[in-house]
């Protein structure tokens, strides 16, 4: 359809919304158009920022009427383009920005329009944590319903762990407050099954205590023995301490030494969730491994994590990923190796390394099914075009296939179009056809198919 043959159907909607309707032609629609990759350049039909569970309804019924694709936008980081639709309609939550903090239950309800960085910044004034992932800029929506890996993972698990209710609008436009006893088969497929099943406009997380945090960066030379070294040493850690491991060109940053800019590092971001003082004894391990490049490392909010992004700065991204339960020498030395096939500007392997509180929910307690899984092992590149972009797919499916391939699936927040042999591989066993029995009975249309799909049953 046109947007002319849907003029009257559009004015409507956008009467009835308490948020805007945007097409093409309106000031801001090339803003709100936008995604945080530059991989897609995507034409809506409309852009709904909505105001409120009932805008999303509303919207709803109007793509289900007039037979459009819906996508749906938090952060729009989607490594696969997800967030937005070329003639169809995006509801985008960007305005959806409500926290309201309970200490005493200790909770919090939280806007699914929020970033990480902007959730992490209001509680840290209390002391208070939900962890999320290593971007400050990634729309907790996403990472919250594909799981969520980052600086808290070994000490409070996944993100996603910490989600205790939704409100969520189906496709069907019923508004449901979704919890483990109101709703036990949605709930159970929140955690870790993605867009699905309907569109968050809140989260209700549990909160964390976290009166004492040490973190930042730690940059050490780039040698297979300290990258074995590391990855050992952050097995052997305490729970307490989470790390994210980095291989890439060192970055222009003030701290590093001229002469290193642009050679490749590791740089392991650290996070110890406790005292001060328990956290120099975790990170001496790693200290040892090598005469550190920078050492940042340092007690301070967990916001700090989260390093300032230009907003302006839209790369092309490249991402493959993979679980595994060994790394050494062999693998270090692969990994390095095949960094140095990629000449995008920015290019990365990384390491993260689980177990904790992560490994001790049961796999079938949420989608999310990789529990027992030791580390997740990714490759990254991010470049200036979609050709290149097209390129650098294919560096890092041969890095994936050199370090032994995903045929334990991969992180669902980091697939790419990789077909649905890999996604269901990434929900392994009876999760897939779980997710698909939850997903005929909540969206038997398939009407929310811009996402990771799985497929009414």
């Amino acid at each position: 359809m046109t947007t002319s043959s849907l003029t009257p159907a559009i004015e409507a909607l956008a009467s009835h919304l308490t948020g805007r309707v945007m097409i093409a032609g309106h000031p801001d629609y090339d803003l709100v158009r936008g995604l945080a990759h530059s991989n897609w350049d995507d034409q809506p039909l409309l852009v709904a920022r909505v105001a409120n569970a009932a805008d999303v309804a509303d919207v709803i019924d109007f793509t289900r009427y007039n037979k459009l694709q819906l996508a749906v936008r938090s952060g729009g980081h989607s490594v696969c383009g997800h967030s937005s639709s070329h003639g169809g309609v995006v509801i985008d939550l960007r305005d959806l920005q409500g926290i309201e903090v309970d200490l005493d239950a200790m909770t919090v309800w939280a806007g699914s329009g929020l970033t990480a960085g902007q959730l992490t910044e209001a509680l840290d004034r209390d002391k208070v944590v939900v962890g999320f992932g290593d971007s400050g800029s990634v729309g907790i929506g996403g990472i919250t319903l594909g799981g969520g890996i980052g600086y808290m993972t070994r000490k409070f698990g996944l993100t996603m762990d910490a989600m205790i209710a939704a409100e969520l609008v189906t496709a069907a436009g019923d508004i449901l407050t979704v919890t483990e006893e109101s709703y036990p088969d949605l709930f159970w497929a929140l955690h870790g099954g993605g867009g699905n099943f309907g569109v968050v406009t809140r989260f209700c997380y549990r909160l964390h205590a976290l009166a004492e945090f040490t973190g930042g960066p730690l940059v050490l030379p780039p040698t297979p023995e300290a990258l074995a070294g590391f990855v050992a040493a952050a097995e052997a850690a305490p729970d307490e301490l989470s790390t994210i491991l980095l291989a890439m060109p060192a970055p222009p940053l003030p701290f590093l030494p001229p002469e290193v800019i642009g050679q490749t590092v590791l740089i392991g971001m650290m996070g110890y969730a406790g005292p001060a003082a328990d956290a120099q004894e975790a990170l001496a391990p790693f200290r040892a491994l090598a005469e550190p490049i920078a050492d940042l490392v340092g007690p301070g909010p967990y916001g700090m994590m989260y390093l300032p992004e230009d907003p302006h700065m839209k790369p092309a991204v490249s991402v493959r990923s993979m679980f595994r339960d060994e790394f050494g020498i062999a693998e270090a030395t692969t990994m390095l190796e095949r960094l140095g096939d990629c000449d995008a500007p920015m290019r990365m392997a990384q390491v993260r390394v689980l177990g904790g509180a992560v490994s001790r929910i049961p796999a079938d307690a949420s989608a999310y099914a990789h529990r027992d899984a030791g580390m997740l092992v990714g490759f990254l590149a991010m470049d200036g075009t979609a050709e290149a972009a097209a390129r650098n797919d294919l560096w890092a499916e041969d890095c994936i296939s050199a370090m032994g391939g995903a045929s334990r699936g991969s992180y669902v927040n980091f697939l790419g179009d990789e077909g649905e042999d890999m996604l269901k591989a990434s929900y392994p066993g009876q999760t897939w056809q779980r997710l698909r029995r939850i997903k005929t009975f909540y969206d038997p249309t398939n009407l929310f198919s811009r996402n990771q799909n799985i497929p009414p049953a």
